[in-house]
């Protein structure tokens, strides 16, 4: 049973208000599960299963699995399917490293996820990154885009440095708006993102006052924007001596840069 089926079989109707636009195209939602490949004994934790379209794909190949939902009717409805824990929260408000410690591993996320949330659920996670294997979402590709950019193009941005500095992400593939119903008005894309074992280790607070600073007004160089922010710091000289050209604006500048430039500023441990 696809998504659309089942919306016509429960007489549920999409609540804008919760961002649902159901995965309704049987070779997407296969397309997907391959991607993710759960298996038996993993902690896997699906965020926003609506329907459960994709639940239905994934249960099976691991034999249990968590899924968050916001709706207490579609909660209500997913509530008995042998091996599914439901949670009925706001994904925002879920303890995700303690649900990896209750489960004694990294979880492995993944989720259809609401765009109107989907940033600020982002970084939500990027807290516990440590604590997860890796993340599979669907997003709009407009986000993916960003959140996958290279320096010196427009869609490169705060976005870009705070999860690429985290994770390593690799877009999937892109889907069409009509393997949903309702049909969102944009193109998504799968986008996989692992955490990074390497990842340079920064005050993420610091990080998020650099880069904040410095995309605070993308046009103009980082003298007018970083350079003021590092002066109310007392740190220009000491971003001189890292030899952090200032003279570029922000779209410019390497995640690596960013990153070098943090650990300068951070006060020795």
């Amino acid at each position: 049973m696809n998504a659309a089926d089942a919306r016509r079989g429960t007489g549920h109707v999409a609540r804008k208000r919760f961002g649902q636009h159901f995965l309704a195209d049987a070779a997407v939602v296969e397309a997907i599960a391959r991607a993710i490949d759960p298996r038996p004994g993993q902690a896997l934790v699906e965020i926003g299963p609506g329907l459960g379209a994709l639940t239905r794909a994934l249960l099976p190949r691991c034999g249990a699995m968590t899924a968050i939902e916001l709706d207490r009717d579609l909660a209500a409805r997913l509530r008995g399917w042998p091996g599914l824990a439901v949670v009925e929260a706001d994904a925002l408000t879920v303890d995700f490293r303690a649900l990896a410690a209750a489960a004694g591993q990294p979880l492995r996320v993944v989720g259809n996820l609401p765009y109107n949330i989907s940033t600020p659920l982002l970084f939500h996670l990027l807290g516990a990154a440590d604590c997860v294997r890796d993340q599979h979402f669907m997003l709009q590709k407009e986000v993916v885009d960003r959140i996958t950019a290279g320096p010196g193009g427009r869609d490169y941005g705060r976005l870009t440095v705070m999860l690429q500095w985290r994770y390593a992400v690799e877009p999937l593939f892109d889907v069409p708006p009509q393997a949903f119903d309702p049909p969102p008005r944009v193109d998504s894309a799968i986008l996989r993102m692992t955490p990074r074992a390497d990842a340079v280790p920064v005050d993420p607070v610091r990080l998020a006052e650099v880069v904040r600073a410095a995309f605070s007004q993308r046009r103009k160089r980082l003298r007018h924007t970083l350079g003021r922010w590092l002066d109310a710091q007392g740190a220009a000289a000491l971003a001189e001596t890292q030899g952090f050209d200032l003279q570029r604006r922000a779209e410019e500048v390497p995640v690596a840069e960013y990153l070098a430039l943090v650990q300068a500023l951070q006060p020795p441990a």
